[in-house]
């Protein structure tokens, strides 16, 4: 099959299918990934249905993200509260400020410099 030969309706139906694998679609097509992501970003039903697709995955993932971590394992716990938790100061990092929250003014003092 060529991409000519594509209608929207099958590539949407694909892509249902596959839960928004494009890779897949494409090879249940016998075409090249490059080749489905121009059919699919030159029509903007296929796209919409991609980006449907795409972000019913994401959802899906959340929630199995969500109940790990309310099933008590610890990398979900980490995990959520590294990515969600960042306001109650769940982070990895530490941002340094000057005086009230300034910027840091720093000085350099060489040896070979005459005191003051």
């Amino acid at each position: 099959m060529t991409r000519d030969e594509l209608n929207a309706e099958q590539v949407i139906a694909r892509i249902a299918e596959y839960k928004g694998n494009l890779a897949a679609v494409a090879r249940s097509f016998h075409l090249s990934r490059q080749t489905m992501y121009k059919y699919v970003n030159s029509k903007p039903s296929v796209k919409a249905a991609l980006d449907e697709a795409r972000e019913t995955m994401l959802d899906n993932v959340e929630s199995a993200l969500y109940t790990a971590a309310l099933n008590g394992e610890a990398w979900a716990v980490c995990f959520f509260l590294k990515t969600q938790g960042k306001a109650r100061g769940y982070v990895e990092r530490t941002e340094q400020t000057g005086a009230d929250g300034g910027p840091v003014v720093l000085k350099v003092v060489y040896e070979d410099a005459p005191h003051a």
